[in-house]
């Protein structure tokens, strides 16, 4: 139980520090633009794409712990992290190159719009913490806790991944065309 105990310990900072520092950064970052680089503008579908296959190995994931496969419920939730990570560099690459799109809706559609976008941002924030929280309380063996965290991990996580692509959808017919781009410089 003591070395258990010192993996949580050992990890208890660098989570705090990532959870706070993650979003910070990319809120930053979000208000940085590069000067003089080509607009990244070939990476929403790309990242729209991960957030989707987040889902699919995520529900994956759950559907091997479940049958009892625990090395690979293991290898596809370090496969979501990785995802994740990844997402994370091409969103913020892309932000720092490219002006955000405006949603173009209008009536109801726009508030429906708004309310999973909202959702999606606020929980995206949220989830830091609680991935972290549960893959170090795997790590610590502590598989009762890991257990119990995870069906509250697990849910918002999906949603994440999945109002990624629904946002997606929803604003990619108002990106700005190559052509529109170039014709603005």
């Amino acid at each position: 139980m003591e070395a258990t105990n010192d993996i949580e310990k050992k990890y208890k900072k660098l989570i705090i520090a990532l959870s706070i520092a993650i979003p910070l950064v990319v809120a930053i970052l979000f208000r940085v633009k590069l000067e003089g680089v080509k607009p990244l503008t070939f990476l929403p579908p790309i990242y729209a794409t991960i957030n989707g296959i987040t889902a699919i190995v995520l529900i994956a994931a759950v559907i091997a712990i479940k049958n009892k496969k625990v090395k690979l419920h293991e290898t596809l939730m370090k496969i979501c992290i990785g995802l994740s990570v990844a997402f994370l560099g091409m969103y913020v690459a892309y932000h720092m190159t490219s002006e955000s799109t405006k949603f173009g809706g209008e009536g109801f559609i726009k508030g429906i719009y708004y309310f999973i976008l909202i959702t999606h941002i606020v929980l995206s924030v949220a989830i830091i913490p609680m991935v972290l929280i549960t893959y170090v309380k795997a790590l610590a063996k502590r598989f009762d806790k890991h257990k119990k965290i995870a069906k509250i991990t697990f849910p918002i996580w999906l949603y994440v991944a999945i109002t990624g692509v629904v946002v997606y959808l929803m604003i990619s017919p108002y990106y700005k065309t190559a052509e529109e781009l170039l014709n603005a410089m």
